[in-house]
C-alpha cells in the first residue's frame, strides 16, 4: 500500500474538518440544529484544533517510511482515531437521525481509512529498489 497517498488523503480529510470546526463553529451548530452556546463553540474549536494537529502530523510524515515497526506511533494513532470513530459512527447510523447522509458519508470514510491503517500496521513497508 502506498502510505504517501494514504497519509496525504487522511491529512487533507482531517484538515478540512479541522478548518471547518475551528473557523465555522456557529455555522456548523446552526446546520446541525443544535442550540448554540459559547461553550459548544469552544468545544468545536478545540476539536478542530485536534483535527488540524492530526492533519499536520500526517502531512509531515507522508514522506517517511511507514509500516511494521517504522513510525508505529503514527500508524497506531491514526488507526485508533479512525477505528474508534468508525465504530462510534456505525452505532449512530442505526439510530434515526436528521442528517443521516452526513453520518453515513463520514462512516464510510472513517471505515475505509481505519482498514487502510490496519493494513499498514500489519504489513512491513516495501524497501525502495527491492528486487523481485
Amino acid at each position: 500500500m502506498n502510505t504517501k497517498i494514504l497519509l496525504t488523503v487522511s491529512a487533507v480529510f482531517l484538515g478540512l474538518i479541522g478548518i471547518g470546526l475551528s473557523f465555522l463553529p456557529k455555522e456548523i451548530v446552526a446546520y446541525l440544529n443544535i442550540s448554540y452556546n459559547p461553550m459548544a463553540a469552544l468545544l468545536l474549536q478545540l476539536l478542530g484544533a485536534l483535527y488540524l494537529g492530526f492533519a499536520i502530523m500526517n502531512w509531515m510524515a507522508k514522506g517517511s517510511l511507514i509500516g511494521g515497526i517504522y513510525n508505529r506511533p503514527i500508524v497506531i494513532g491514526n488507526f485508533m482515531h479512525f477505528g474508534v470513530g468508525a465504530i462510534t459512527l456505525l452505532k449512530i447510523v442505526f439510530e434515526k437521525q436528521e442528517r443521516i447522509e452526513i453520518i453515513i458519508s463520514l462512516t464510510a470514510i472513517y471505515t475505509l481509512l481505519a482498514l487502510c491503517f490496519a493494513i499498514v500496521f500489519i504489513n512491513n513497508p516495501k524497501s525502495l529498489g527491492a528486487k523481485k
